[in-house]
């Protein structure tokens, strides 16, 4: 399909609130076989989501270490998550120690996953997965780990307030491009 076409198609599934405000680019240099182009995302005509640049407002990471050390990060840790700990422990352990392995581990995780998904952010990609999220019911692509496919999502017009409102316990996972698109969506009136 040709970018024009799947860029029609991508932006007729904005919600109505984002409607004019949130365009997708990806301008390509035919005599620069070198240069893939860039792709990326615009809100309010700034470049907001960009595949192949790291100075975009959205904080990218360079190492899993810099991940665990980001002071804004914030992991919520359930009872559940101290349970699992708890049960591959050897002897007892204090519960606020359970609560502090129990973070680190789910840091640990959240850095794997940040990594992994930073790593798919190229023109190629964005226009594989766009094509994917065409196809794809709304709820696994909202489900996916794939930093493009929850945003798509979260811009979606299928995506209702309520369904909105209710998953910001599980957005405080994701990366935070992703992050900032639910931000855009909940804020969006």
């Amino acid at each position: 399909m040709s970018w024009s076409k799947l860029k029609q198609q991508l932006e007729g599934f904005l919600s109505p609130s984002l409607e004019g405000r949130v365009e997708y680019r990806a301008p390509a240099y035919r005599y620069a076989p070198d240069k893939s182009g860039t792709c990326y995302i615009t809100v309010d005509k700034k470049n907001i989501l960009s595949m192949t640049d790291k100075s975009s407002p959205i904080r990218w990471y360079s190492s899993e270490l810099e991940v665990k050390n980001d002071p804004e990060l914030h992991i919520s840790v359930t009872h559940e998550d101290i349970e699992a700990v708890r049960l591959t422990a050897k002897g007892p352990i204090p519960e606020d120690r359970l609560i502090i392995m129990a973070r680190s581990r789910l840091t640990t995780e959240h850095a794997k996953a940040i990594m992994l998904a930073q790593t798919a952010l190229t023109k190629s990609n964005f226009i594989v997965v766009a094509n994917k999220f065409l196809v794809t019911p709304i709820e696994e692509s909202l489900e996916s780990s794939d930093i493009v496919l929850n945003i798509l999502a979260l811009m979606d017009r299928r995506v209702g307030r309520k369904r909105i409102e209710g998953m910001s316990v599980k957005m405080q996972r994701k990366h935070p491009a992703v992050e900032y698109f639910y931000d855009l969506r909940r804020g969006a009136r």
